[in-house]
């Protein structure tokens, strides 16, 4: 899997012009958009529900990566792929029943990806491994975007691209957290082939010149690979 994706972070867009910030990020050459679903509890903010993803799903054909950050996501995965999600993700850390959750995903006609925080194990995912067709390492403390890159997910990412190498699958390594150009081919490096990024994206004077400028921080990197 040579490509690297890269999925805009819907969380750091401006939601009173959503429709027109995705169009400049598609117009841009995002691949996908990410939606971060916070409650408050599994992580301390909130940011929003399916009503969103409904909406962008209204304003783009591009695949909708939606993030759960929440407790008990078994309750909710049937009312975010209805409205719209292609990939449904959930942490390790809030699923009892891993395995249950992620068939219910697949049941339900969707890509299904299981998150790590920080400081959770790579370890913790090798029983799941054959499952599940995205691994998402968290780079920083989910909760919040705009924090710092935590430098030990690269060692992470290592980790985890080895044992998709080992395992024979076609499953995306996606990290997410304090990606800038300047960590993008650090990332790049370590094996991830889907970056998240919100504020570099979103909170600079240009959307569709900031991907440019994600891409451009890595094509060379890619090119060594």
């Amino acid at each position: 899997m040579s490509k690297i994706f890269l999925a805009p972070s819907l969380l750091a867009s401006d939601f009173s012009r959503l429709a027109d910030q995705i169009a400049q990020a598609e117009e841009g050459g995002a691949d996908w958009l990410h939606l971060d679903v916070m409650d408050g509890h599994f992580v301390p903010n909130i940011s929003f529900g399916p009503l969103v993803v409904r909406a962008a799903r209204k304003c783009t054909k591009l695949p909708l990566d939606t993030h759960l950050m929440i407790e008990n996501p078994d309750e909710y995965l049937e009312a975010f792929r209805d409205a719209g999600s292609d990939h449904i993700i959930v942490h390790q850390e809030a699923c009892t029943h891993l395995h249950r959750t992620i068939s219910r995903i697949k049941e339900l006609g969707a890509k299904a990806g299981v998150a790590i925080n920080p400081a959770t194990s790579a370890s913790t995912l090798n029983d799941v491994l054959p499952d599940v067709d995205l691994i998402l390492i968290m780079s920083v403390n989910p909760g919040f975007g705009g924090q710092k890159f935590i430098r030990g997910s690269l060692k992470k990412l290592r980790e985890v691209s080895s044992m998709i190498k080992e395992s024979g699958k076609e499953i995306f390594l996606e990290v997410d957290g304090g990606i800038d150009p300047v960590t993008a081919p650090q990332v790049v490096e370590a094996g991830a082939n889907v970056l998240v990024a919100g504020t570099a994206v979103f909170s600079t004077q240009g959307i569709k010149q900031a991907i440019t400028k994600l891409r451009q921080s890595y094509k060379t990197k890619q090119k060594n690979l």
